[in-house]
Formats: structure tokens, sequence, C-alpha cells
């Protein structure tokens, strides 16, 4: 098993008394993708907030390649490797596709711009925007202003920018909710294809167990703001207290 790239230890969030996440330990590795289930109401989206740097934990530690980073800001935490898309697009959307790509790309490279900089800086940029544009299936449209685009183009630009950002650790918050069954397989062929590339770590919440099955290598289940069970697709799908709490009369009917 390789080194873990991200750590959460005990990690804890309370609002007034109620506890939202409770005490989750989890290591996740490179190379691994970590499919996050639960109820509504489970935590799911909290803990991802705990890991990301929008919530600040009660107590507990996240911890990315060995360093804590428990109260570093959501951009630190970016800059340290951690890319996060949403359950909702966050785009410029009045940029078209490709200037939104090639502003991620520069400020994934650290430069505004300047004048006196050698033109080919800005070229090295324009060619990585190009890539991420090519490699998300957005190249024919890619003068098109974000707003315009359909649900479905809009969350692959999300997908387009988070690659942009060149992070260890890709945390997906569902990302085929609300699309339509002609754009979903585009955004999980992106993911899979994150997922190839073993040096990265990948963290999926997701309802569609379909998807579920799709993707994992991992499933682990949160109940009440606790860990319910971590393991295998398979082992964890067939726990009948999994079973119980969260898949249910739907998953025995199917």
């Amino acid at each position: 098993m390789t080194t873990p790239s991200l750590v959460t230890r005990d990690l804890t969030i309370r609002f007034g008394g109620h506890v939202a996440v409770n005490a989750v330990s989890c290591a996740f590795h490179p190379g691994e993708l970590t499919v996050i289930v639960g109820p509504n109401g489970a935590g799911k989206t909290t803990y991802f907030n705990l890991i990301s740097g929008q919530l600040t934990a009660s107590s507990g530690t996240v911890e990315k390649d060995g360093q804590e980073i428990t109260r570093l800001s959501p951009s630190a935490r970016a800059h340290h490797g951690i890319g996060r898309a949403f359950q909702l697009t966050n785009l410029f959307p009045h940029l078209t596709v490709l200037e939104n790509i090639r502003l991620t790309v520069q400020a994934r490279a650290g430069l505004g711009w300047h004048m006196l900089r050698p033109v080919s800086h800005y070229r090295e940029l324009a060619r990585k925007a190009e890539h991420y544009l090519e490699a998300t299936r957005l190249t024919p449209l890619a003068h098109q202003t974000a707003a315009n685009l359909p649900h479905g183009d809009q969350r692959k630009l999300e997908v387009a920018l988070l690659m942009a950002m060149e992070p260890d650790i890709y945390m997906f918050d569902e990302p085929t909710a609300g699309m339509s069954l002609d754009h979903a397989p585009d955004v999980l062929d992106l993911i899979r294809g994150i997922k190839a590339d073993r040096s990265k770590t990948v963290l999926l919440v997701e309802h569609k167990m379909d998807v579920v099955r799709a993707l994992a290598d991992r499933i682990i289940v949160l109940h009440n703001g606790e860990l319910l069970a971590d393991g295998p697709p398979e082992e964890v799908m067939s726990s009948q207290i999994v079973r119980d709490v969260y898949l249910g009369t739907s998953e025995g009917a199917a």
C-alpha cells in the first residue's frame, strides 16, 4: 500500500449541539478512487467541506502528504494540491470556455499579465489551455460563453478547470447531479481518465449506485456524521447494516 496522500484523524464539526461529522478517521491513497455514500444528512458534503477548507473543524486534523493543513484556507489547500468541484457549477459565467481555462492555467502558474514578460511564457500557457480544452472534448465550444452552455457542458468545463489546477487530490461532489443521460457518460469518462493516473487520489460523493459501481475502488459510508463502513465495494454493498441504513429496499429490488 502506498503512503497516504490525505488523512483525516478524528475529524469533527459541531453546529451548536448538533455534531455533523463525528470523529471520522480515514486515509486516502494515490491511485485510488473512493466513493463516499450515505443517506441525506449523513455528513458527506460537510466532510468534503472540512477536507477542502470551506468549513473549519471543531476538533481533529486534516493532513496532506504528512503535513497538517487543518487551519489552512481553501486557497492555501488548493495551493497544496487539493482540487474541489462542487455540486453547483463554479465558473466565470461571462467569459468563454477557453478564457475560463486560460485564466485557471495562468493562476496555477502564478502569472498575471505583465508587459515585460516574454511572449513565450504566454504561448506556453495558451498551449496548456488548449490541452485541457481538448482533453475535456470542449474544443468545439471554445468561444462560447460559459453561461450559455448546457448544464452538462458546464460540468465538463468545471472538470477542465479542476484539471488545469493540476492537483494531486481531486474531489467531486455529485458530478452528474442534474445532468441528462447524454452528458453524464462524458463526465464519468473524464473522471475515469483522472483515475487512470496512479499518482492522483480521487474522492467522490455520489448517490447514484450505477456510478458507484462503475468507478469505486473503495466505498466509505457515513451515517449521522459517523463512519459506518469502509472497504471494497462488494464487501460494503453486501453488508446488512449498510443495506438497512442506506441502500434500503430500492437496492434490494435492483
